[in-house]
């Protein structure tokens, strides 16, 4: 089924995309949740069960018709990130910072994004323009964590996963490259789009989706989950042997090559442009430049 939050009159709600594509609120199926967050981390399987039912009526709200929110617009913990995971990336990042890349990626690379807001769909981004001039886009499959993980199997890991969206992890290259770190740099304010929605993990594959980003009509990015170099199990296999992922955790786990410091000269955003970011048996996730 498919989940999203969704705003009316300025009151965030949680739901599900009914039979007919409509929005059905989850207190339909008589379950009361304060947010999402509250949804992963204290469902059970009789309310998911409930859920599931009601995500096979029809009748509800018009998705035009209301106000998308970010699927999770407030993170309990800082957005955990994958960096350089599909190998043609890892070229274009060491071409961009004209450093010779020996082919080999052993370890995962991971780093934390701050998100005081995540954005929605149909959202803005900010441009920042007075502190960068080298705004970049990353489309990203993400993970939600449904239960405390902690010493996971590889073979059991995908248990621990509620759901899947999309992200699109907004990076600012000259920032990331000035501090030699990217937690800045990928931490400005409205630079996590997130959504349309969460995909729950017993509807979806994940290992082998097209994974696509357009830039005002313009498709840059063009791979598939199955090129990722460290894919969702191990990496909460191998996160959780030093670290409790708690319910709730978010995980992006990295984008491919065609991202604007790719190109000769480089791509990057400026306000006004459009990037979409689709992930098949998701969807398309839409923001504006402001």
């Amino acid at each position: 089924m498919k989940l999203l939050t969704y705003s009316i009159n300025g009151v965030d709600k949680v739901g599900v995309i009914g039979f007919d594509d409509s929005v059905l609120d989850i207190s339909l199926a008589g379950i009361c949740k304060k947010d999402m967050n509250d949804l992963i981390v204290t469902s059970t399987k009789d309310e998911l069960s409930k859920l599931r039912e009601l995500s096979q009526k029809s009748g509800g709200l018009n998705l035009k018709n209301i106000t998308k929110r970010a699927v999770i617009p407030h993170p309990l913990q800082d957005v955990i990130c994958l960096g350089i995971n599909f190998m043609e990336h890892a070229v274009e990042s060491y071409n961009f910072k004209k450093i010779k890349f020996d082919g080999k990626r052993e370890y995962p690379v991971y780093f934390s994004k701050r998100v005081n807001e995540a954005v929605a769909d149909g959202g803005t981004i900010l441009s920042h323009s007075d502190i960068t001039k080298s705004l970049d886009y990353e489309a990203e499959l993400a993970l939600i964590i449904s239960k405390d993980a902690k010493n996971v199997s590889k073979d059991k890991a995908l248990e621990y996963v509620f759901g899947w969206s999309i992200i699109n992890d907004i990076s600012s290259r000259d920032i990331q490259n000035k501090h030699k770190q990217w937690y800045y740099g990928k931490s400005l304010d409205r630079s996590l789009p997130f959504g349309p929605w969460i995909v729950t993990s017993d509807e979806l594959d994940v290992s082998s989706l097209d994974i696509k980003s357009f830039v005002n009509g313009e498709l840059r990015q063009n791979s598939n989950t199955s090129k990722l170099i460290f894919d969702a199990a191990y990496v909460i296999s191998d996160l959780s042997k030093g670290m409790t992922l708690k319910a709730g955790t978010i995980i992006s786990l990295g984008t491919p090559s065609g991202v604007g410091m790719g190109f000769t000269p480089p791509k990057f955003l400026n306000s006004g442009d459009e990037i979409v970011c689709f992930i098949e048996g998701i969807g398309e996730l839409k923001n504006i430049i402001l």
